[in-house]
């Protein structure tokens, strides 16, 4: 999914997302987790000031980004649920 991001002015080669825009969100960067590089694209991990973690990929040679991972912690406390246990078997003795 495409992304608009503004990026902070930390004097590197690739700085760092400042906050992104994407399906009519405004989210602001509140937390840098983790970055790296492939031979065209640079990956940043960040956290959103909504608490969620996103993965965004930045296309170095056309300056074009892109979310490719989202990750929400309530939808992963919802996953941890789990119904209660159903008897096996037709309840005879």
């Amino acid at each position: 999914m495409r992304v608009d991001v503004e990026r902070d002015s930390g004097g590197f080669d690739v700085s760092w997302p400042k906050r992104f825009r994407f399906d009519g969100r405004r989210v602001e960067v509140v937390e840098s987790i983790d970055r790296w590089f492939g031979p065209e694209y640079a990956y940043f991990k960040v956290r959103g000031d909504d608490g969620n973690l996103y993965i965004l990929r930045l296309d170095e040679a056309d300056d074009a980004w892109e979310l490719t991972m989202f990750q929400s912690p309530s939808a992963e406390a919802l996953a941890t649920i789990r119904p209660p246990a159903r008897p096996h078997g037709n309840g005879k003795g």
